[in-house]
């Protein structure tokens, strides 16, 4: 697809243009990329040398952690360099390939959450029949969905002209920035882009309500205090992630382009973008059993191996 944009690169405004708070927002996020990736990398480790963690559920945690390792390494690098050099242009090409591979991120993270918590229900609700509801096969499906999502976007994206300014008031390539940026018709594109979080933001929103109805319902029938109490704990805490993603998501691509506020967008980005990458390997695995079994088992191999090479 030719673009007939006239500009050859973009600028990134960032999170403030106050430079004397550059060095710290830099050390806070430096802080938050590391730890999100030593996370997500040590999960996905843990679940696949730990037998007893391949099951379903922990196989869609080891894609979540992979989708979190996508997003938040596709924004918060550019976010770093700038805050350190004060280099904020991006090219072009490489802004719309941003945009590109984070929109697959975010839209495949969302169709996870929701089958994560449909998995619960299923675990919850229909033990028995469990194996047979859910199979591995759904992530692939769930990968290829954000795909055509984020290709149908892009390939949209390209079609706009882009001729005057080229200051993009955020700190990365998103959607609606960029969309008000161009000097064509973006009409389709708004379209386009709320007709996708209609359909993945507020329809993956709903089934994992729903899912989370029928499995606070079960769990009230439980005549077990202790039992009632593990349960909601763990729920409430997968409750609380998903409505904090799915609130900052719906709210930035829904609403209408006339209510399109940056600095407000800024702040509620860093939640889908950079809070949730760091906070999902947190509530998914550290208050988990199976997994921190795992986790130890993992560490006595590694110190096995540390011995055994001295």
């Amino acid at each position: 697809i030719k673009n007939k944009s006239a500009i050859l690169e973009f600028i990134l405004v960032g999170l403030s243009t106050t430079t004397e708070i550059q060095t710290p927002l830099f050390w806070v996020f430096i802080f938050i990329y590391v730890t999100a990736l030593t996370a997500n990398f040590i999960l996905i480790l843990t679940i696949c040398t730990f037998r007893k963690l391949h099951t379903p559920m922990y196989f869609f945690i080891v894609n979540l952690s992979l989708v979190n390792v996508i997003s938040i390494s596709v924004t918060t690098p550019k976010l770093l360099y700038s805050l350190w050099t004060g280099g904020k242009t991006i090219s072009f090409y490489g802004c719309i390939t941003q945009g590109y591979l984070f929109i697959w991120a975010l839209g495949t993270e969302l169709l996870l959450l929701s089958f994560m918590a449909f998995d619960r229900y299923a675990a919850i609700c229909h033990p028995l029949q469990y194996t047979m509801i859910m199979r591995k096969e759904v992530s692939i499906g769930v990968w290829v969905a954000g795909l055509v999502n984020t290709s149908t976007h892009s390939g949209l994206l390209n079609q706009l002209s882009f001729c005057n300014s080229n200051v993009i008031n955020h700190f990365f390539c998103d959607l609606p920035p960029l969309l008000h940026l161009s000097c064509s018709d973006p009409t389709l594109n708004v379209f386009v882009l709320s007709a996708s979080d209609w359909i993945l933001g507020v329809g993956c929103c709903g089934f994992t309500l729903t899912s989370y109805f029928f499995i606070i319902r079960t769990i009230c029938r439980i005549r077990s205090t202790e039992g009632k109490k593990k349960a909601f704990s763990t729920c409430s805490s997968h409750f609380i992630i998903v409505s904090i993603f799915y609130s900052s998501v719906i709210y930035t691509y829904i609403r209408p382009s006339s209510a399109y506020s940056p600095e407000q967008d800024k702040i509620v980005a860093l939640l889908y973008s950079v809070v949730t990458p760091l906070a999902n390997p947190v509530i998914y695995s550290l208050r988990n059993k199976d997994f921190k079994e795992g986790l130890k088992t993992l560490i006595g191999r590694i110190q096995l191996l540390s011995r055994l090479q001295y």
